[in-house]
């Protein structure tokens, strides 16, 4: 039997699960595949990540538990892989084949002075604050500000405007944590300016989510029909994608619409590459400075030299993700990726036997959920071709599960899951609400023990 472990539990990992399964089994190959994960909780990004008003989009974890509860399938979470936990060389010595989805966690930077500033902050920490994500319990954002900026016009951006235009009521039908929501429902907020340094027609958000903006009960979507018309796609739409067609179509329709006179506003704003986070005087934010751009006809854009401030108090930073190097692996530090070669990782540009890639971590932070499906697809072919090979490496012939133990982790199985699940359950009771979230490591690792 091959003994597989998988570590990370999230889409990637967990489509690779099934992947290995179903390629497997109809070669009637006998596999045993544990799922590690340094977390307590499985689905990675689907919980910690999805923004929580996305109901149909979390749903997938019913699709994604389906895969864990199949037999011959073992979660074993509260297991951290490398530093501080077990070494991936322990791995190779307990497990036939080792796969690595271990995502891409560290946001990029923007590089520009002032970053550093008191309200200057990474919106993939924001949106783990929001969602719960044990270590982003004291996050501290100023929800004070009276005006917030968002760098980035993917759906990431998307999601952090829409849940500070948000008002409390919406919120509370959610998951989120009491205490975020709490925080949102007295923050000040009331103008989020969402900001792209190039046009339109080359933001990354799809429609759908862009759309979702205008659906706001409590805001209106402010957006600047100058900025819309600086972009070649605007005055001459044929030549767009779809998607790119669709996404300045809406934008025309707020860009011509009045104001509601809501209580919070986001503004859409292009051409505005961000150049400084300007200081109070006291060591925090007090606006953004944005050099205008144009567009230089090959699908980039240049500066013109004239600058534009914007007033506001927070700054989150979403201009995409970069893997992290996993001590025992080998690293590609332009790219934030593994070397890999079909997913088998390379040592010095060789195969190295039992150690696999799947995910981010091996194409880099590109596509959405389901384009990890055909990725991890090619990972787990790999490993079926290399599966009378792997059958000979020589492993510990202990339970990696007592070998974990032995060696002083405290692994989570699943019915520990079940018991976090219940546990949120009746917090949420607790609050009149449905489920919510623990967000503290104490809190999920008592409830995962029975507590």
């Amino acid at each position: 039997m091959l003994r597989i472990a998988v570590v990370g539990s999230g889409p990637s990992g967990v489509y690779t699960v099934q992947s290995l399964l179903d390629q497997l089994a109809a070669r009637q190959v006998p596999v045993a595949v544990d799922v590690l994960d340094r977390l307590p909780c499985p689905f990675g990004l689907v919980r910690y990540g999805v923004a929580p008003d996305h109901e149909k989009i979390k749903s997938l974890q019913g699709t994604l538990r389906q895969v864990l509860e199949r037999p011959g399938v073992r979660f074993l979470g509260n297991v951290p892989v490398g530093e501080g936990g077990v070494p991936t060389r322990r791995l190779s010595e307990l497990y036939h084949a080792v796969v690595y989805c271990v995502g891409a966690a560290r946001d990029r930077r923007l590089g520009i002075p002032g970053e550093d500033l008191a309200g200057s902050c990474s919106a993939t920490d924001f949106v783990s604050w929001y969602s719960a994500h044990p270590d982003a319990l004291d996050a501290g954002f100023p929800l004070s500000a009276r005006a917030a900026v968002v760098i980035g016009v993917g759906n990431v951006a998307v999601d952090v405007a829409r849940i500070l235009a948000r008002g409390a009521d919406e919120l509370r039908l959610t998951d989120m944590p009491q205490g975020p929501l709490d925080e949102l429902a007295a923050g000040a907020v009331r103008d989020v300016y969402m900001v792209g340094r190039r046009g339109p027609s080359q933001a990354k958000f799809t429609t759908k989510e862009l759309r979702e903006l205008g659906t706001l009960p409590g805001a209106d979507v402010v957006v600047d029909g100058e900025e819309l018309a600086a972009d070649p796609g605007y005055a001459d739409p044929a030549g767009l994608s779809g998607p790119a067609k669709r996404n300045v179509a809406a934008l025309r329709g707020w860009a011509g619409a009045a104001e509601h006179g809501r209580e919070r506003r986001i503004h859409l704003r292009f051409f505005l590459r961000p150049a400084e986070i300007l200081d109070d005087g006291r060591g925090s934010v007090r606006g953004v400075r944005f050099e205008r751009t144009a567009a230089d006809g090959a699908g980039g854009v240049v500066g013109t030299g004239r600058f534009v401030d914007v007033d506001a108090q927070l700054v989150l930073r979403s201009v995409g993700y970069r893997g992290v190097p996993l001590p025992g692996l080998p690293f590609d530090p332009r790219g934030g990726t593994v070397p890999h070669a079909q997913g088998r990782v390379l040592r010095e540009n060789v195969p190295s036997p039992g150690e696999y890639v799947a995910g981010w971590i091996k194409r880099g932070p590109t596509g959405v959920i389901g384009t990890n499906r055909p990725c991890a697809k090619e990972t787990a072919g790999s490993v079926l071709a290399d599966a009378p090979s792997l059958a000979l490496r020589q492993v510990t012939d202990a339970d990696p599960l007592d070998a974990l133990r032995a060696a002083g982790l405290a692994p989570v199985e699943w019915p520990g899951w079940l018991g976090i699940e219940a546990a949120e359950a009746a917090l949420g009771r607790t609050l009149s609400r449905g489920p919510v979230k623990i967000a503290d490591w104490a809190g999920l690792l008592t409830a995962a023990r029975g507590g």
